[in-house]
């Protein structure tokens, strides 16, 4: 997945960092419907496990159909993108 120039990026924990825009939910991965969805992803390779073997507090969907799974709150990584468009938090920027 080619990373957008000029797109504003955002830490999702242990170094790892995604793409604002290519974000369609992030939602709490202890819901029923969360964790077959996540099955289903597994079964068919579009998991991207971001948790460095910590346990998964969040999912976020991407608009490519991948989903990542993250060790950060969904409300935490709100907050980090309501901080970033807010300009409080300078974006890393894509080389």
């Amino acid at each position: 997945m080619p990373i957008p120039s000029g797109g504003e990026m955002i830490h999702v924990g242990f170094g790892n960092f995604v793409a604002i825009d290519r974000v369609l939910a992030i939602v709490l991965s202890n819901a029923a419907p969360i964790q077959r969805l996540i099955r289903e992803g597994k079964r068919h390779g579009k998991i991207i496990d971001c948790t460095s073997g910590r346990r998964t507090k969040a999912a976020v969907f991407m608009d490519s159909g991948e989903i990542l799974l993250v060790a950060i709150t969904a409300e935490s990584l709100a907050g980090r993108v309501a901080a970033m468009r807010s300009g409080r938090i300078v974006s890393a920027q894509a080389d």
